[in-house]
């Protein structure tokens, strides 16, 4: 039985939901988002609440109901309040510079490292080692921060590298004589 399906998902104001068959679209003040429901699962939408059906003797039903209830709910969070993740560099000459879509990091290769920035997702640089990766989908912004985090992850010695925010590296001692 699915605990996280069973708990409604409140639809706050300025945030527009319509069905059409399998699929959704999530209308609000940061953008739009749509997503298609697997065929056993189905929305009952009653005084901004929006409540996830499905046949509960069924298990595969049950998983998908509560992996629908998660995406909707992050489709409506990314909607109305959208994602962000944070992203530090730690090394000497580790920069990073967004301009337009590209982001340039500096992470003490040979060469600069361009990151081509996908639609939907804003990349600032408050300072030159710190990152916000900004959007409303909320896998999006995962993903993007990962492949900019998979550039030079964090080493386990002296911890350079790109690393998330709240991110603690586990550091080993080096080798004794």
């Amino acid at each position: 039985m699915s605990r996280i399906a069973k708990a409604p998902v409140s639809i706050p104001a300025g945030v527009e939901i319509k069905l059409d068959g399998n699929s959704l679209t999530v209308k609000g003040v940061k953008g739009l988002l749509s997503h298609s429901l697997h065929p056993v699962v189905s929305l009952n939408i009653v005084d901004n609440i929006l409540q996830v059906v499905w046949d509960q003797d069924d298990k595969k039903a049950t998983a998908q109901a509560g992996t629908a209830r998660a995406i909707l709910n992050n489709m409506v969070t990314g909607v109305s309040t959208g994602f962000e993740k944070k992203l530090t560099l730690i090394g000497v000459g580790y920069r990073a510079q967004a301009k337009d879509n590209i982001l340039s990091l500096s992470l003490g290769f040979s060469h600069p490292v361009d990151y081509l920035v996908p639609a939907g997702i804003s990349i600032e640089t408050p300072t030159q080692t710190e990152i916000v990766v900004r959007g409303t989908d909320k896998q999006l912004v995962g993903e993007v921060s990962a492949k900019i985090r998979a550039y030079r992850p964090p080493e386990p010695y002296k911890g350079k590298g790109v690393r998330y925010a709240d991110e603690h590296v586990v550091r080993k001692e080096a080798k004794k004589k």
